[in-house]
């Protein structure tokens, strides 16, 4: 099994939500091959502490190192705000200078700067992401100006998993949450939604969001800068296989995985394959 992915492109994400990014990247990136891997069994992550959420996505990063992977995608703002440092730091030394992980908030924050003209920006996140301050620090590595008003949406993910994304249910959530958001700074023109899962509760986002307010959901911005990165680097170009395919790893249930997957592509799955971390 291992020999056939290798050379894939890596993409983890705790469940389902970087299921959306995956969509995005083959749209743009259509010849690579890549592997998904959900960590379903244990998620979420979101409120687990961060020497759990470091252990558990270094094994899913080294599961699909051992299948052949040398660049993984941490699909998942949670990893990427509590593991993504820690493991270029400190793990990525250990293994061949060939390998790279990287994450999906570096790449939303690097496009924020042309959207917004108030400089008044807002995070809707997972509590987990809000807690970690990720999105201000990057913020102020490149934009010195920006102000980031932060709201965290607790049942949101919850919505989108148990399929009441499009339910009338769902709106008292979602326009809860940005009326609180808008209310505490009411100059935001831009809303960075900070989880993966959110891109499917668009519609009822923008149902709520001020006239004027631009919305940012991460996949688009995360497979430019992917074909960017691919671009530049030649050598990991090179150890990326170009036959179109994607495989899917869950912890969960194959059978459970495949089914809630068609929600977040769109379409019916195949090659689901059940794994141990």
């Amino acid at each position: 099994m291992s020999g056939a992915c290798k050379g894939s492109i890596g993409i983890f994400d705790s469940g389902y939500g970087g299921l959306t990014i995956l969509r995005q990247i083959r749209q743009y990136l259509p010849e690579y091959d890549y592997v998904y891997l959900g960590d379903n069994a244990r998620a979420p992550y979101g409120p687990r502490s961060f020497e759990v959420i470091y252990s558990y996505t270094l094994q899913a990063v080294e599961a699909l190192f051992n299948r052949g992977c040398r660049l993984v995608i941490l699909a998942c703002n949670t990893a990427s705000a509590k593991a993504l440092r820690t493991i270029q730091e400190n793990d990525l030394p250990r293994w061949d200078d060939g390998r790279r992980v990287l994450g999906v908030i570096r790449p939303t924050v690097e496009a924020i700067g042309a959207l917004t003209h108030t400089r008044h920006v807002g995070l809707l996140a997972t509590p987990g992401t809000v807690g970690s301050g990720s999105y201000e620090m990057e913020l102020r590595k490149l934009y010195g100006d920006i102000v980031l008003t932060s709201v965290a949406c607790p049942m949101w993910v919850a919505l989108v998993e148990y399929g009441e994304y499009d339910s009338p249910g769902a709106d008292y959530f979602i326009q809860k949450r940005i009326e609180t958001i808008m209310r505490k700074d009411p100059e935001v023109d831009t809303l960075i939604l900070g989880c993966t899962h959110f891109p499917l509760l668009i519609e009822k986002i923008a149902k709520y969001t001020p006239t004027g307010v631009r919305l940012v959901p991460q996949g688009d911005y995360v497979a430019k800068s992917l074909a960017r990165y691919l671009a530049k680097h030649e050598a990991m170009r090179n150890n990326c296989t170009k036959g179109g395919t994607c495989t899917y790893l869950t912890t969960e249930n194959s059978e459970t995985f495949a089914a809630t997957a068609q929600i977040f592509l769109r379409k019916p799955l195949e090659n689901v394959e059940k794994i141990e971390l």
